[in-house]
């Protein structure tokens, strides 16, 4: 038994040990992208082009960062980016609340084909809605404006789905007990409903807040001139005639990661502590 129990042990440890090698490479794969980035971001533009390539920079220029915010509007981009990704997020969590409680909870004629419906638009390639939603928005006079770069992508399905799915989790007894307290629906979600799923709420938070942040396109084509412009839109303005400032443009886009990487970080905590708090509530 002992020689067996040795040889037992010794087969887990090294399936560990090739588990955390296999996890290791792929983490490496991933993060290579953004090694590089910050690798550019920090050299002159001659060596980025340089040829052979170094995977580190001779000289450390760390004034890239305040040479490319300060070329550029970097602070009205930011800014630009902030206003959209947050109202985006806001009345993308609102909308989503109250349409997934409204397909999880009440009960009406036809509620699941309107479901299957709504979640059939999740089919639709996005770029095939650019040109009917830009006409829409033209035709009330938004283009060039932040309503009409935050309307249009406010109501998406993802976010209904997911908090319906996640509202289906939650006891029914728990809204059964507050109805005989007299509570509304609306008191139901936002005093109890609401709290419970604060997990699925950051997530969804989260994935808006990131994609609001990094769009590119719809930005692009409802606003123009550098004073509207967004934080992917304006990296491009270091593409001109005369060249490409890779060093600029690679900095701008380490900067650019910040805030997502802080959100990312605020809301894992956030996440992990409604799921151990919810654990321990279904515990008892």
């Amino acid at each position: 038994m002992t020689l067996k129990s040795e040889a037992k042990a010794r087969r887990k440890l090294a399936l560990d040990v090739i588990n955390h090698l296999a996890i290791a490479l792929v983490a490496i794969a991933f993060l290579f992208p953004f090694f590089w980035m910050v690798s550019n971001a920090v050299r002159s533009n001659a060596e980025v082009t340089a040829i052979p390539v170094r995977i580190l920079p001779e000289v450390f220029e760390w004034g890239n960062f305040a040479a490319a915010w300060t070329r550029l509007p970097f602070g009205r981009f930011f800014l630009n980016s902030a206003v959209i990704a947050v109202c985006v997020t806001a009345i993308t969590v609102v909308v989503s609340c109250l349409s997934g409680y409204a397909f999880a909870r009440l009960k009406f004629r036809g509620r699941d084909t309107l479901l299957l419906g709504y979640i059939g638009t999740l089919m639709v390639p996005p770029l095939m809605l650019i040109i009917p939603l830009f006409l829409i928005v033209n035709k009330l006079g938004l283009v060039n404006t932040f309503p009409g770069v935050i309307l249009p992508v406010s109501f998406g399905t993802f976010g209904a789905f997911l908090m319906r799915q996640f509202f289906l989790s939650i006891p029914m007894e728990l809204e059964e007990a507050a109805r005989i307290d007299g509570a509304s629906r609306l008191r139901i979600l936002i005093s109890i409903i609401v709290p419970l799923s604060m997990p699925a709420i950051g997530l969804l938070s989260l994935f808006t807040f990131i994609g609001q942040w990094n769009n590119f396109l719809w930005p692009l084509i409802v606003m123009t001139g550098a004073d509207n412009a967004t934080l992917p839109v304006g990296l491009t303005l270091f593409q001109t005639q005369q060249g490409t400032q890779w060093n600029y443009l690679m900095a701008g886009a380490t900067l650019s990661m910040l805030p997502g990487i802080f959100l990312a970080i605020i809301l894992q905590k956030l996440i992990y502590n409604s799921i151990a708090l919810n654990a321990g509530m279904g515990g008892r």
